[in-house]
């Protein structure tokens, strides 16, 4: 086997800065469909039961672990694939409903439903006319 210098100032500076512990970042997709955000975040390989969503007045944050390959005995190669804690946050609006946000986690990728809340949805207004008892719906938004 050669030796490669790159890979072994990799290990030196993980050493150094302790990479391995921070948290890691998660790649996401946000958007709006109808009346709902929709955040899809990628998770692979990461157990269910260490996934973790919630709010806390506007900050919605997200955390996950995804555990190390335990191979007794094992002379590694390669370890490329990143493990340990991920987390992401984000702010969210008055425009949202942070009462009805579901999340739900499937073949890795976690999916979080944020409802927009009945306020920031358009709605008619009344209009009223001082020349006739005729009410004519407006569309407000």
């Amino acid at each position: 086997m050669s030796f490669d210098p790159f890979s072994q100032l990799d290990r030196i500076a993980q050493s150094i800065f302790d990479t391995s512990r921070q948290p890691r970042i998660m790649p996401v997709d946000l958007f709006r469909e109808g009346e709902r955000y929709i955040l899809n975040a990628d998770l692979p390989g990461a157990d269910p039961a260490s996934v973790d969503v919630d709010v806390d007045g506007h900050l919605l944050t997200i955390r996950a672990v995804r555990s190390a390959a335990d191979r007794d005995g094992a002379r590694w190669l390669a370890q490329e694939r990143p493990y340990g804690a991920y987390m992401r946050q984000f702010t969210i609006g008055d425009d949202v409903d942070p009462d009805g946000i579901t999340a739900s986690y499937d073949n890795g990728v976690l999916s979080v439903i944020i409802p927009v809340a009945e306020r920031a949805k358009p709605r008619k207004i009344a209009v009223e006319s001082s020349g006739s008892s005729e009410t004519k719906a407006v569309s407000a938004g």
